[in-house]
């Protein structure tokens, strides 16, 4: 359990933090001087804030979660090595759809939406919403979706490295700047895919979940690219209305009890909570 422990906490690009931090002051001056869109500091202010208490809390999950994946694999009828490229290589796609499968559950279960949601509420796009992530993913649960991947072998420390890099990789998809990879644009997410994630037009809602890949969008209809009809347009379908930190934490989850709580039985309270947002 201690190996696995210590690449949930440790999993460590070189030079990432450095290029994020470069790419964020670049896209916050090609934003004010160059496209003139302005630039949402108070709003920016509060993703700091919530991004530095993530980081706590994700510790905190990794603490609790790394014995569970450690006997999810123990219990498999087989393990793969780490030291081959090839289950490297099927590992990857593997993870993807597993991470597919979770960020679609995130948006179409309300108990998952609570803490995903945080993640929706900027209404800008700009590499600093990436780090935007709320504090509650281990009670929502949307972890149980990487179980059946250790349970097929795969080492969870593979499986850990792998989704650090995807989300290393997402970072940099959340801008307005228009970077069009070409033939690649039909395998790879990109910034244009999920520039539509994050819209809240109805067209475009509860679309484009792929991680590094937008494949299994195409394969299973959610995929949509963006309109010249219909301009993007970014946040909540129904905003918050604040930038406190604790009210963009906690407001999904405040409508969700407060509904819960309204709830005559508690088969009508389970549909609410397992139903779409």
């Amino acid at each position: 359990m201690q190996p696995i422990l210590h690449h949930f906490r440790t999993v460590h690009i070189p030079g990432f933090l450095p290029l994020a931090l470069i790419t964020v002051v670049v896209e916050m001056l090609w934003r004010l001087f160059v496209i003139g869109k302005g630039y949402n500091f108070r709003s920016s202010g509060s993703t700091l804030l919530i991004a530095m208490g993530h980081t706590l809390t994700d510790a905190l999950t990794a603490l609790i979660l790394a014995p569970v994946f450690a006997l999810a694999w123990h219990f498999a009828p087989w393990h793969f090595s780490m030291h081959d490229w090839r289950v490297w290589v099927i590992g990857f796609f593997v993870v993807e759809f597993a991470y597919y499968w979770y960020h679609r559950l995130s948006h179409e279960v309300r108990w998952l939406w609570a803490s995903h949601a945080v993640h929706h509420t900027p209404e800008e796009m700009t590499l600093l919403s990436a780090v935007r992530l709320g504090w509650t993913n281990l009670i929502s649960a949307g972890w149980l979706v990487y179980l059946p991947v250790m349970m097929l072998g795969f080492d969870p420390r593979m499986v850990i490295i792998l989704l650090a890099l995807d989300l290393r990789f997402q970072f940099f998809l959340h801008t307005e700047a228009r970077i069009n990879l070409g033939p690649l644009e039909w395998i790879l997410n990109t910034p244009a895919h999920h520039r539509v994630h994050h819209a809240s037009n109805a067209p475009y809602i509860d679309k484009n979940y792929g991680g590094a890949l937008i494949i299994f969008d195409r394969m299973f209809g959610t995929f949509a690219a963006e309109r010249k009809d219909e301009p993007l347009r970014y946040g909540l379908d129904h905003p918050l209305g604040t930038n406190n930190p604790l009210g963009l934490l906690f407001g999904e989850w405040r409508r969700l009890l407060i509904d819960l709580r309204r709830a005559p039985n508690w088969y009508a309270a389970a549909r609410i909570a397992l139903g779409r947002p």
